[in-house]
């Protein structure tokens, strides 16, 4: 499972053979969860509410970036990396 991005002590990952809805995986110390790229929701798994927030901005900001990674994985081509959070 590649990583695309790491903030905050946060990893961002994909699979290459994961199912629908397009989705990214967000793993913070010992949580993990599921996140849909078109809302941001966790689907599956948990995270603390203040890293749920910044991991639904985040992906906010690099909605477009995060579609480009899931079609390059349902191809089974190389992910880019996205860039991490800025401080605002």
């Amino acid at each position: 499972m590649p990583t695309i991005s790491t903030f905050f002590g946060i990893a961002i990952r994909m699979f290459f053979s994961d199912h629908p809805p397009p989705h990214f995986h967000a793993i913070y110390q010992h949580y993990r969860a599921v996140i849909a790229i078109e809302s941001g929701a966790i689907i599956g798994g948990s995270l603390p509410a203040a890293v749920h927030r910044l991991v639904r901005d985040w992906a906010a900001r690099h909605r477009a970036e995060l579609m480009d990674n899931w079609q390059r994985a349902r191809a089974r081509r190389a992910l880019q990396r996205v860039p991490g959070a800025d401080v605002e």
